[in-house]
């Protein structure tokens, strides 16, 4: 599963550096993950690091994005791909 940000979110700002897959960003009016990067942390940390530094505990499961460990996995294998070809287009 993907996470999500609730209403609960009071823009504190920790969540977003947080994230290793810059799937964070600020929204209309609260943060905001973008379910297409958000690996739960998959392939770099063992917890989701946003939801350990959310002081009101505003980013649970997101129920519509089902997501299994080997999914999530292979997601992050192809983001960490998409940003080596990217880096690498760079350098060229």
């Amino acid at each position: 599963m993907a996470l999500m940000i609730t209403d609960d979110c009071i823009n504190c700002d920790v969540c977003e550096p947080e994230c290793p897959n810059d799937a964070i960003f600020m929204g209309p009016e609260i943060y905001v993950i973008d379910p297409n990067k958000c690996t739960e942390c998959v392939g770099h940390y063992n917890e989701p690091q946003c939801k350990q530094v959310c002081p009101v505990n505003c980013i649970p499961f997101n129920p519509e994005w089902k997501e299994s460990k080997a999914e999530l996995q292979a997601k992050y294998e192809r983001l960490q791909e998409e940003a080596r070809l990217k880096a690498a287009a760079r350098q060229a």
